[in-house]
């Protein structure tokens, strides 16, 4: 059985959208037109034909209202009531049916027999006959005089009215095929030199690789409608060459973080296998050993952890939280290491009811505690302020005192092995070797938060804000 993607069809080109449209819409607009002058032709002749039909049964019907002895008297002065008249017939009868005059060999007797005689002319009774290979407009109307009822019998021959309609149908329809053809040859060329600025920029884009991601699409050379195309491909440049570059940041951090590590169990292992020791030294070389392999462990896990969080793999266990609950749990495990580097800790603010995973929350904190202990001064205070923000949301934030972050390294304090100055690289302890900040806020996200960080002369604040829990 063949697969969707090769059931599915390719999409109908840009080309010939625009022309299947042109050419349907020139069909129907110059049909329409071809209909309204065929009709209106057609009625022309029609009213042309009337007219001659009227003249003919006035004048017909004058003539019989003269005083004639016999039939025949009639008949003569009958022939020279139309005169200088091309193609017309006409027949007069008495109602019996006894013919007294007829100007033509068809007999239009079995046509008119058929038709609704009128007392009068009326263009609605004129009706189209077919007689002897030829095609006429006739009409019947009824004339009494004296006491004696007439039925005469008008008609003229349309042949011409016909053979023009034909030869103007033939040239019409000519005319309306070469016009929609021009017409989607000049569509065709429209779209070609329309289409020419989307060539141009598939060219420059052809000139974008990955070693020469600066490359950036110029707006000034594009039509108007396709600025916004340009600038967001650009903004997606930007955002992929950033991408790359911390991407390359990231394999040169990793390279650095494991060789350490690496080097020192390889060092260790060579200089003790060098000679014969005793079996403490190699007992301590083991020891030593897995310190570093535990650390690499470490290092590995948080790094799958952090992967895991950002492509939506951990299923938060989320729960009913106390902050306060959460914070003091959080204090009376730092508080060795706070009393150490002699910092002290406090919170502020008030206490909320959270929804988020227990076990997620206690880790960003710790990450974000830890960090703020080790770049406080010593003698000063670290703070966790609670509070509800303007969104109705928590707002947790860890405040330390101590040199502030430079603003061109905010935006990057979160990436993996990120380092802000050589200073900071002293303290590969607790969180992880530059994993710490990465973590916490992948957990942070992980739970529909947000983990974000300000700093200045004063202060560095790394602040969560988290949902609160729905009051029932």
């Amino acid at each position: 059985m063949m697969s969707n993607r090769k059931l599915r069809l390719r999409p109908m080109s840009i080309t010939w959208r625009v022309l299947m449209f042109v050419a349907l819409t020139v069909t129907i607009c110059l049909s329409l037109m071809a209909s309204l002058l065929n009709s209106s032709i057609n009625h022309h002749f029609l009213q042309q034909d009337a007219g001659e039909l009227e003249v003919m049964t006035h004048a017909i019907e004058h003539q019989l209202q003269g005083n004639f002895i016999s039939n025949d008297e009639l008949a003569v002065e009958l022939e020279k009531a139309v005169s200088g008249h091309h193609g017309v017939y006409y027949q007069v009868h008495t109602i019996d049916g006894a013919n007294i005059y007829s100007n033509s060999q068809y007999d239009f007797s079995t046509s008119a027999a058929s038709a609704q005689m009128a007392d009068k002319f009326e263009i609605d009774n004129i009706q189209l006959w077919e007689l002897g290979g030829k095609t006429f407009r006739g009409l019947v109307t009824g004339v009494e005089v004296s006491g004696v009822a007439y039925k005469v019998t008008t008609a003229i021959d349309i042949g011409f009215h016909l053979t023009f309609l034909e030869e103007f149908k033939y040239s019409l329809w000519t005319i309306m095929t070469g016009s929609c053809l021009l017409t989607l040859l000049a569509a065709w060329l429209a779209i070609y030199q329309g289409l020419r600025p989307l060539r141009g920029l598939s060219h420059d884009v052809e000139d974008i690789q990955t070693n020469k991601m600066n490359v950036r699409l110029d707006t000034g050379k594009v039509p108007k409608e396709l600025i916004d195309l340009v600038q967001s491909f650009n903004q997606m440049l930007d955002r992929l060459e950033e991408g790359f570059s911390r991407l390359a940041h990231f394999s040169t951090d990793i390279a650095h973080e494991l060789r350490t590590p690496l080097t020192n169990i390889i060092t260790q292992t060579q200089v003790n296998l060098s000679r014969p020791r005793e079996s403490d030294k190699y007992q301590e070389m083991l020891f030593s050993n897995l310190e570093e392999l535990e650390q690499l462990s470490k290092m590995v896990n948080d790094m799958l952890g952090i992967a895991k969080a950002s492509n939506g793999l951990i299923k938060p266990n989320k729960q009913l939280l106390n902050t306060a609950n959460e914070i003091q749990a959080l204090f009376d495990f730092f508080d060795a290491f706070a009393d150490e580097a002699d910092i002290t800790l406090q919170t502020t603010g008030s206490t909320l009811e959270i929804y988020c995973d227990q076990l997620h929350l206690r880790q960003s904190l710790s990450n974000l505690l830890s960090n703020a202990i080790r770049h406080a001064p010593k003698g000063s205070t670290v703070t966790i302020d609670c509070h509800e923000s303007v969104e109705k949301t928590a707002n947790i934030s860890v405040i330390n005192p101590g040199q502030p972050i430079p603003e061109a390294s905010l935006p990057y304090v979160f990436d993996r092995f990120y380092r802000v100055d050589k200073s900071r690289k002293k303290h590969s302890k607790g969180t992880g070797l530059g994993l710490g900040l990465a973590i916490a806020k992948a957990m942070i996200e992980a739970n529909g938060g947000r983990l974000s960080v300000t700093s200045d002369q004063h202060k560095t604040q790394f602040t969560i804000n988290i949902p609160l829990a729905v009051k029932d």
